[in-house]
């Protein structure tokens, strides 16, 4: 899409506005399961988190977790994230999710969950029973009749050649699932300078063509200011390349999401995009990749 989404009332405007920018980890009483209206679900996301201790293998410069706080939690206790999601999903189907506060004005056609992801302060794909999680979130969304409903696991996708992580994905894509991967550079000296990890570009790339020579893959890419420079044009176009040559050998994509900072980011120097330079990325990537579907979503 190349306009900003909109909503019929200006109060209903607000509500969303102040929802998207708004993902609490903590929500009530809950450790590990959390709702948030997610711009680009179109609905309410159930999010699972599986790194209540904020350890991560990447350190983004636009990360909103504040890991100079103590994490609450250090372990995951499986138990309670199913207890968690099975009240959570109840009290979305019920209504009684749409009297909270955070949730009580937005627009009756959000009102609905569209999916389950795996998404929480650190990536993922690192916890160790990350299948047998996947496997039990799987069991909870069939005893609630809900086959529309997506399971997601929001990746870096550093861990895709790692057979059990693979097993997962299977799982997850018997269940209506789908893989949400980052990719947010086009060349290894960008990529290092927005992730700040040890992983190499090229591993991330080989997991991108691994994963989506077996399932449709959903690309999410946050493009930012940089000390007030946007990514260079070469850079945008290194990232197109990436992704071209994905299809040339194989590999599948089902949509390319283009979006920018929406929330306080880790680092000051890290500012959003204008809807116009979001737009022109978008742009750029629709005539690189005739096909794929490429939305845009812009800065609070």
């Amino acid at each position: 899409m190349d306009e900003k989404e909109t909503v019929s009332t200006p109060s209903g405007e607000t509500a969303v506005r102040r929802a998207v920018t708004s993902h609490p980890r903590l929500f009530e009483n809950n450790r590990y399961v959390y709702p948030v209206l997610s711009r680009r679900s179109g609905g309410i996301s159930v999010g699972i988190n599986l790194n209540p201790d904020k350890i991560c293998n990447f350190d983004c410069i636009y990360c909103q977790v504040d890991r100079t706080v103590p994490p609450v939690l250090r372990k995951v206790d499986e138990d309670r994230i199913i207890q968690e999601l099975t009240a959570l999903l109840d009290d979305t189907l019920s209504g009684s999710l749409f009297k909270h506060p955070a949730f009580r004005d937005i627009p009756d056609r959000l009102k609905r969950i569209n999916d389950i992801a795996f998404s929480g302060d650190g990536e993922p794909t690192t916890y160790p029973r990350f299948r047998e999680i996947v496997e039990r979130t799987a069991d909870v969304k069939r005893a609630f009749d809900l086959p529309e409903v997506k399971i997601t696991a929001i990746t870096n996708c550093t861990r895709f050649h790692v057979p059990a992580v693979l097993d997962a994905f299977e799982v997850m894509h018997r269940n209506n699932g789908e893989i949400w991967a980052k990719l947010e550079a086009g060349t290894a000296e960008y990529y290092h300078l927005v992730e700040r990890t040890k992983i190499s570009f090229q591993r991330i790339v080989d997991n991108l063509n691994l994963a989506a020579r077996r399932w449709p893959l959903v690309i999410q890419s946050l493009f930012m200011r940089v000390h007030g420079q946007p990514p260079p044009d070469d850079e945008i176009l290194a990232f197109c390349s990436v992704l071209s040559d994905l299809l040339e050998q194989g590999g599948q994509l089902k949509n390319i999401q283009i979006y920018t900072v929406a929330r306080k980011p880790a680092e000051s120097y890290v500012t959003a995009l204008s809807d116009a330079e979001v737009d022109r990325i978008a742009r750029t990537t629709r005539e690189i990749l005739p096909g794929i579907p490429v939305e845009a979503y812009y800065g609070a």
